[in-house]
């Protein structure tokens, strides 16, 4: 064959080739994760304030429960540091004590405790709830400035 064939029949090769076409290969793979159930808590103080022993003393703290969205939950309150038996009581130190108690109503009528817990439902924002104190009238007790440390529990 001569050159000028070759070159005549060279470009009508490349035409009738066509365009070079990439070739692709595809895969999937699977994204998971778990979300555990979390919760957090905090408390603010329950200060009484002065009791002269004349008629109760009222008052509230809030605590703030904060749980993952669809979390059940329950708040537990213990007897305090320096309960005797369920009675819960504040000390000035040696055996000088005042008795009060945590209610989770405002008619205070339910006692708050580990056996009659509050309970809930996570929305992952913080929940308030009111703890509402009393020191009941009509005790004699050493003049001096009483506390206690009560623990809350929650259980989810």
């Amino acid at each position: 064959m001569s050159r000028k064939a070759v070159s005549f029949i060279l470009p009508i090769l490349a035409l009738a080739a066509g365009p070079a076409v990439a070739a692709t290969a595809t895969t999937t793979f699977t994204v998971s994760a778990t979300v555990v159930a979390a919760c957090s808590v905090s408390a603010t103080s329950l200060a009484f304030g002065s009791y002269t022993g004349a008629g109760n003393v009222d008052q509230t703290s809030t605590i703030s429960v904060t749980c993952s969205n669809g979390t059940d939950y329950s708040v537990a309150l213990n007897d305090g540091a320096n309960a005797s038996g369920s009675t819960r009581q504040m000390t000035a130190g040696g055996s000088n004590y005042l008795t009060y108690q945590m209610y989770s109503d405002a008619a205070r009528t339910t006692v708050w405790n580990a056996a009659a817990p509050v309970t809930g439902t996570g929305n992952g924002a913080a929940q308030s709830l009111t703890v509402y104190g009393r020191i009941p009238s009509g005790q004699s007790v050493a003049a001096g400035s009483y506390s206690d440390t009560v623990q809350v529990t929650v259980t989810y």
